[in-house]
């Protein structure tokens, strides 16, 4: 049975597909997995078992019968806790969200009606505001190449659990690199779709029942192979990708533009050369790899990026908190003009308490940006970039303003400078496929992001898809071949 959860998703739907196992007997060995690897790491935090084995067996009898099943019928699936599930509602690490009944969230929705067999939630950090994975409720989630490091966030259970084989396919959502930087820091693959193309009705936050949908944020696909991330992301967009689905192309074919050299963006040296070396076995292959510096006005970027950001996250802030930073505009505008940086709480306060007019203008900024954008895929398929500063760092639970990263060059950098290198698809609403890239010298997995061009959703799958056939893609986390079987 490890050997059948040791493949992919696509693999473990053959399975399914030929007979060699049955949804409920992969259900089963699945929970086992569960049970044997779960408490060190801490992902899985919610689980509906007797549903999921009654679905399994529902599926079971309906194949037997020869009817008409769904591209992942079958197939044991865990949902991160920031969507709204049946009998499992979303808590986005909150004990008042979670009570009550709410029908499955729009991308869930379609997942369950694709035959997926639901029986857990993983992991999230509270209303999925950090880049590391705890919260009151549920505790802390550990990385499984080190439990002492976090495993990103906030899609982090997520993550955690794909890399540890208690699912082969996630639901995660990326504001601020929520799918990017857990799939960096464990070693596995995620995609963060153009905005607007995958539903985020019923995920937490904004409040459970909310109905617009909200800027920057995104809801996409983990898995532990590229293939993998297109067949969910089909799923999730309703068939619509599968009309103009790509296969690989050729390695030789790409242009590739490499985006590590930014003086206003940190990146420790270790990641730097990860990724050089990645690059550098890209060239190997045939594909045309340039580097290249600033490939938009960044400076444009980071600011339209953190008020947009600033005026989604305030919608989640208690109103005394609000006020309290509205009181403080004045002497804010006077420390940005004495020189506070972009990263202090003055500029959060002036971005928190934005005004409508702030936001058009930001909006406008963006706008600008993306053209920049558009002119460079005029030359290049794709950017290939880090997914942010540093790979997996130690677990810091201190208030978010005490908090620094540590490069290993022993330097200190700014705790938000984790959203520098994810701004550009982000605030432009462009799609990125996170890679597995290396690992540094410690042993730590370091991912790369593939940003393309609005709406090339299949064109990035396609390449990463190449890249994992050429030059490989997921290893497990050492202690994880050490877990029993």
């Amino acid at each position: 049975m490890d050997q059948v959860l040791s493949l992919d998703a696509t693999g473990q739907l053959q399975a399914l597909g030929s007979g060699r196992i049955s949804a409920l007997e992969l259900l089963e060995a699945t929970l086992q997995r569960y049970g044997e690897v779960n408490k060190p790491v801490n992902a899985v935090v919610a689980t509906d078992l007797e549903r999921a084995r009654e679905r399994a067996r529902a599926i079971d009898d309906h194949r037997a019968k020869g009817d008409p099943l769904g591209p992942l019928a079958g197939l044991p699936m865990t949902i991160k806790d920031t969507f709204d599930v049946e009998g499992m509602p979303a808590s986005s690490g909150r004990e008042d969200f979670r009570r009550g009944r709410r029908p499955d969230a729009v991308a869930v929705s379609h997942v369950r009606h694709a035959g997926a067999v639901i029986w857990g939630k993983t992991n999230t950090p509270v209303m999925a505001g950090d880049f590391q994975t705890y919260n009151g409720l549920y505790g802390t989630t550990n990385n499984p190449w080190d439990l002492e490091r976090t495993c990103g966030g906030s899609s982090g259970g997520a993550a955690v659990a794909l890399a540890t084989r208690m699912t082969a396919l996630e639901l995660g959502s990326d504001i601020g690199g929520s799918l990017r930087t857990p799939a960096s820091f464990c070693g596995v693959y995620s995609h963060k779709p153009t905005w607007g193309v995958v539903s985020q009705i019923g995920h937490v936050p904004p409040r459970p029942g909310a109905l617009a949908e909200r800027d920057l944020n995104v809801v996409g696909p983990m898995a532990r192979s590229a293939r993998d991330l297109r067949v969910l992301l089909s799923v999730l967009e309703a068939g619509a990708l599968a009309a103009r689905t790509q296969g690989p192309p050729e390695l030789k074919a790409l242009r590739i533009g490499l985006w590590v050299n930014q003086p206003e963006f940190v990146l420790d040296p270790e990641v730097r050369a990860v990724l050089e070396s990645f690059a550098d076995d890209l060239r190997g292959q045939g594909a045309a790899v340039t580097p290249i510096s600033s490939p938009v006005e960044v400076g444009a970027l980071l600011t339209a990026y953190r008020t947009l950001l600033a005026g989604v996250l305030a919608q989640d802030m208690p109103t005394a908190q609000l006020a309290a930073m509205q009181r403080v505009r004045g002497p804010a505008k006077l420390a940005l003009r004495m020189g506070a940086g972009p990263d202090s709480w003055a500029a959060l306060a002036l971005d928190y308490t934005a005004s409508h007019l702030d936001w058009l203008a930001a909006d406008e900024a963006r706008a600008r940006v993306g053209a920049q954008a558009r002119e460079v895929f005029s030359r290049f398929d794709a950017i290939l970039a880090p997914v942010g500063p540093v790979a997996a760092f130690p677990h810091d639970h201190r208030p978010f303003g005490r908090r620094t990263l540590t490069l290993s060059d022993g330097t200190k950098a700014p705790y938000l400078a984790m959203l520098r290198w994810i701004a550009l698809a982000t605030a432009c609403g462009l799609p990125a496929t996170a890679i597995p890239a290396g690992q540094t010298a410690t042993g730590l997995p370091v991912g790369a992001q593939l940003i393309g061009p609005g709406g090339a959703d299949s064109r990035m799958l396609a390449i990463a898809e190449a890249i994992e056939e050429r030059l490989g893609g997921f290893v497990a986390p050492p202690q994880l071949e050490a877990a029993p079987s």
